[in-house]
């Protein structure tokens, strides 16, 4: 019986298990994905996040995202900052600055001298065939028919898909209602992460994200920083804006069309394991 060694981290209560892949051969089918995610018989996790080393000439590391029912996803911010606080936690890089590639493009996480972590996230993509999103046109804001009632979203890729909506109250019940309905509408081939944003001031919002392939996340940082993103297109929101998520707040920063998105924000170490599989 083989054995893996893992770390539990969490982001703002979005929780990962993160799998060192340099120093131990990892081998993870679906089945594996599924039982060591299970919060009752493995460990439990929103995500588990794969560390490996780059071939690439410049970049530092590669990792791979994996959901809790097996499906690997593009993209994760509250991820990408717990993976730059593991490299340099488990001296794989003295580096303070790292880049990293992902299934859609490299990021550049930096760690701060208080402990934060800020991501250069890179620039949203809007055009609906890179989110991807069946539409006629583009546009900033499309109607979308979810089981009878029609709702106004943003689609926007922060390197994996979302649909933001504004919402006059977060706990008023949208995301219970139409979480799972936006995440596996026809018009979102690959599924999507679905955004619910309350618009509290022009720098400050409340958000709850119903993420593709896990439920409900008590944070997500690709969803905060398509939540703002979208915010400012609609001319809601200025450049800078905190997000008020259920397990704690992230700092957004976005100038503007071309320009990348930083998100800063916390990843906290919960524990080390090792589980035999």
């Amino acid at each position: 019986m083989s054995s893996l060694r893992f770390t539990k981290m969490q982001g703002l209560g979005n929780d990962f298990v993160v799998v060192d892949g340099v120093r131990q051969q990892v081998s993870l089918d679906a089945t594996t994905l599924r039982r060591l995610g299970d919060r009752h018989f493995g460990v439990g996790f929103d995500q588990l996040l794969l560390v490996e080393a780059s071939d690439t000439p410049g970049i530092d590391f590669r990792y791979r995202i994996f959901n809790a029912d097996g499906s690997e996803v593009e993209q994760c911010g509250n991820g990408a900052r717990c993976f730059a606080r593991f490299v340099v936690d488990q001296g794989l890089t003295d580096k303070t600055e790292i880049a990293v590639e992902t299934a859609r493009g490299v990021i550049y996480p930096r760690l701060e001298a208080g402990g934060d972590v800020t991501v250069d996230m890179g620039a949203p993509r809007f055009v609906p065939a890179d989110v991807p999103f069946v539409a006629d046109a583009d546009a900033v804001m499309h109607e979308l028919d979810v089981g009878g009632e029609t709702v106004a979203i943003t689609v926007v890729s922060m390197g994996n898909p979302h649909a933001v909506q504004v919402v006059s109250d977060v706990n008023g019940g949208a995301v219970e209602r139409l979480g799972a309905a936006i995440e596996n509408h026809p018009r979102f081939p690959a599924r999507v992460n679905a955004g619910f944003m309350q618009v509290l001031a022009r720098d400050e919002i409340a958000l709850r994200v119903h993420e593709r392939g896990a439920g409900e996340t008590l944070a997500c940082g690709t969803g905060a920083c398509a939540a703002v993103v979208a915010g400012i297109r609609r001319g809601l929101l200025d450049a800078t804006v905190r997000v008020h998520t259920r397990g704690g707040d992230l700092s957004i920063r976005w100038a503007g069309d071309g320009q990348p998105v930083l998100m800063t924000g916390p990843a906290v170490t919960v524990f080390d394991g090792v589980i035999a599989l």
